[in-house]
């Protein structure tokens, strides 16, 4: 059981996208809960991979669909799955850079067409943007022009230094980049929408299963993060639900 001298400290993992949403909103869970959660944010396929190798967490927060796999897996505790945060993806250019007309799936088409290099995340909306491709028959015009972002590099990043012209990820993680300009997200015909989702491992950070206390507290945190109380904090960045 926690004592005084040992505060209790909940641990957990998820995707970059979340990152700084997930920075704000433990350090107000914090002042009002006086619980500590540490959040490692790291790329979306690596933090699944080491939630399947058996590393030990008290909650892991990725994309729905990657949080679905997981529990069928046998990874996450099954009915653990509860939704708390929704992202658009955006397109974004380098700072000064002409800007294309983004404003329905025919000028996205061709927009990408135009660009001489393209990135998006290894992610879901990646996986999104290749089967977009697909269904435009684009997707092998444009595959040499793409640039795949290293593990843990946005994609806001590569625009920004010019190794790509043109930049698609979650709104999240490109608003607050320096050197490049959002232009918005994608257009109604074709928007896509990432809802990220928490969920309770197997195997845990602590004793769980004896510790009563650290069961409720990860599932207040949880809580939290889908309560209607810090859906301004959502949308500050780019998020809501």
């Amino acid at each position: 059981m926690q004592t005084s001298s040992s505060p209790l400290v909940l641990r957990g993992i998820s995707s970059m996208a979340t990152q700084a949403l997930l920075a704000n909103l433990t350090q107000i869970y914090l002042v009002q809960a006086g619980v500590q959660v540490q959040i490692e944010s790291v790329g979306g396929v690596d933090a699944a991979k080491r939630v399947q190798a058996g590393e030990a967490f008290d909650m892991v927060l990725l994309a729905s669909d990657a949080i679905e796999r997981l529990i069928a897996s046998g990874h996450l505790q099954s009915g653990s799955r509860c939704d708390w945060v929704r992202s658009p993806v955006a397109v974004a250019v380098q700072a000064g850079a002409a800007h294309p007309d983004l404003s329905n799936a025919a000028a996205v088409k061709a927009a990408v067409l135009a660009s001489p290099t393209l990135s998006y995340s290894t992610g879901p909306s990646g996986a999104y943007l290749e089967q977009l491709f697909q269904r435009w028959g684009i997707a092998d015009t444009v595959k040499a022009r793409i640039v795949v972002p290293p593990p843990g590099t946005p994609v806001g990043a590569l625009v920004a230094s010019g190794q790509a012209a043109l930049g698609f990820q979650q709104l999240s993680e490109l608003m607050s980049l320096p050197g490049i300009e959002v232009l918005g997200t994608l257009p109604a015909d074709v928007a896509f929408i990432t809802t990220f989702s928490s969920g309770i491992p197997t195997v845990v950070a602590g004793d769980a299963t004896a510790d009563i206390a650290r069961v409720a507290a990860v599932q207040s945190f949880l809580q939290f993060l889908a309560s209607a109380g810090v859906q301004d904090v959502k949308r500050k960045q780019g998020m809501d639900f």
